[in-house]
């Protein structure tokens, strides 16, 4: 069982910054790869950012790419999402997920196992 805990949301104005965390509990998060996902109302979740267990790989999303890096740290039970130059198009909940596979790289919700509640980026034109 892990439970994820996401943070760092807020309002931005268009071109600035967030960075948004997920704080695991439990023993095996260094066993599970990490995915970050995103909705809006009426829309279905969407894969924006994973990595594998180990960190050693990153996928990303089209709409994320060269934008947004996702990084984890082991140690401290911790997975980041750094998104740059955000649009109002990336208003939407953020959610972390783990998939105890230990891959990562699955754009399908249904391949991950534990989520977090959510957190709010409002991104302002």
């Amino acid at each position: 069982q892990v439970q994820l805990v996401e943070s760092g949301g807020g309002v931005v104005q268009a071109g600035g910054s967030l960075r948004l965390s997920c704080a695991a509990s439990g023993r095996s998060f260094s066993n599970y790869g990490m995915g970050w996902f995103r909705q809006t109302p009426g829309k279905v979740r969407e894969f924006v950012a994973g990595i594998s267990w180990s960190g050693g790989n990153t996928y990303y999303a089209d709409s994320g790419k060269g934008r947004f890096t996702c990084s984890r740290d082991n140690a401290k039970n911790m997975l980041y999402l750094q998104m740059n130059s955000l649009k109002p198009e990336d208003t939407a909940v953020y959610y972390c997920a783990a998939d105890t596979s230990g891959a990562g790289w699955s754009i399908k919700p249904n391949d991950y196992d534990y989520w977090g509640q959510g957190t709010q980026v409002t991104v302002s034109s």
